[in-house]
């Protein structure tokens, strides 16, 4: 999975949203006054634009409209109104005047905040607007806890220090196993970097790539042949981009038996459900190759899986083939990597007293999280995974003080895609709570 924490591009819809005007909170759409800057003006219209109440080809340019599906506007203004509340007013426009600025809406339960531009040559119509993150207003563990019950599907969540698991923040369901897309990733890291700390193996140990790839994400699956790569490299494009090969080659590298002994050792609560441990590779021939060795597989104990991976490579699949099993929903949930909130939380942990530091530059290198948020923490790392289906949020997080914090989202649905937005807006809420 590779996503942009809390990064919302508004556009616009193609028939309003039904949500009815409050004249004492919602004042309605006026025309532009003498005293009002062009950006003032256009700053003002997107309250309007966003409860719903103006036409979008009134405010954005035709460039915008064209690069942005209209329907994402409207789902993307449902998600924020459904969570925060109808837009109230602009909170700051900074500067003022000129082109481009930083934007706050106030809303009624959070003050959004990003960024706006205008096209002076398009009528000075707006021509950006990005909503980095959400400040909550008189926000609690129990609406949180409200709206994450209200998901469809089954959600489990936990947010506290690290080394008090018995004391969290805000947790439910948090013992359940739930699948974890990429975020396994993060097991195939624990591996390789308490090696490097034992001297086993070395940051800069250089190996070839082979003849097995993996499918996207990445892009070391369109590398050469025989590239030589260091295992930094390697583990820095695993957890950045989430590179499948990347992954698979660590695999490879470790031994599944080794990765598989890392989740023992983190104290993974149910480890024989990652048994034996996939590869990304395998995953995706399993649940795009032929029906009957995806059942067989699902049935059976260690021993046949291992059996079942042995001959993965036939039939050979094309990526058209790959890419149509996966187009149409959730498929096959449970042939994946399993873990709960609290085993997550437990890995961090596992990670702190085992791991060669450098693993935590490497995590920290796509932390998923806009720059105010990461003003509240000295160290942010990060990993995500998702499918069809299933969606993994990972934070290690370390606070002013120097204690570390978990927080770990996990949401499956076995019907239909899960909202990736919806459950990141969330996560930035919880980041808010008092700790």
């Amino acid at each position: 999975m590779k996503s942009k924490l809390f990064l919302v591009m508004l556009a616009a819809p193609a028939l309003a949203l039904a949500v009815p005007a409050d004249a004492q909170d919602v004042p309605p759409p006026v025309a532009q006054t003498d005293e009002q800057s062009a950006l003032e003006f256009r700053a003002e219209q997107i309250v309007a634009l966003v409860n719903g109440e103006l036409e979008p080809q009134e405010v954005f340019s035709e460039a915008f409209l064209n690069a942005v599906p209209p329907a994402q506007f409207a789902a993307i203004s449902a998600q924020l109104t459904g969570q925060f509340g109808k837009a109230i007013a602009v909170e700051s426009l900074d500067p003022p005047g000129g082109t481009r600025a930083t934007l706050a809406i106030r809303m009624e339960k959070a003050i959004a905040r990003g960024g706006i531009a205008i096209d002076p040559t398009s009528e000075n119509r707006v021509s950006e607007l990005l909503f980095q993150s959400f400040d909550a207003i008189d926000d609690s563990p129990a609406k949180i806890e409200a709206d994450l019950a209200n998901l469809p599907g089954e959600v489990s969540w936990w947010f506290g220090a690290i080394e008090e698991p018995s004391a969290p923040v805000i947790a439910d369901r948090a013992s359940e196993q739930m699948p974890l897309g990429s975020t396994f990733k993060l097991y195939v890291m624990a591996a390789l970097a308490r090696d490097i700390a034992a001297g086993k193996r070395a940051w800069g140990d250089v190996v070839n790539l082979g003849d097995a790839r993996s499918f996207p994400s990445g892009m070391m699956q369109d590398w050469p042949k025989g590239a030589a790569v260091t295992l930094e490299t390697l583990a820095s494009l695993m957890l950045s981009i989430s590179d499948n090969t990347a992954t698979d080659t660590l695999i490879d590298v470790l031994g599944r038996d080794a990765v598989l002994q890392a989740v023992v050792d983190s104290g993974h609560s149910s480890p024989d459900l990652n048994d034996p441990f996939l590869k990304t590779r395998d995953m995706f021939l399993l649940k795009a190759g032929p029906e009957g060795r995806l059942r067989t597989y699902r049935e059976a104990d260690s021993d046949v899986r291992n059996q079942i991976l042995e001959g993965i490579d036939e039939p050979v699949l094309p990526m058209s083939t790959v890419q149509a099993a996966f187009s149409g929903g959730p498929v096959a949930l449970d042939v994946e990597w399993f873990a709960s909130a609290r085993d997550l939380a437990g890995l961090m942990r596992f990670m702190r007293r085992t791991a060669d530091p450098r693993a935590f530059e490497i995590m920290a290198i796509s932390p998923n999280l806009p720059e105010n948020a990461r003003s509240n923490w000295t160290y942010a790392g990060y990993k995500g995974g998702s499918e069809p289906g299933v969606l993994n949020l990972t934070w290690l997080l370390t606070d002013q003080q120097g204690r570390d914090h978990a927080l770990i989202l996990s949401w499956r649905n076995d019907d239909a895609n899960v909202d990736q937005n919806a459950l990141e807006l969330i996560a930035q809420r919880m980041l808010a709570l008092p700790r």
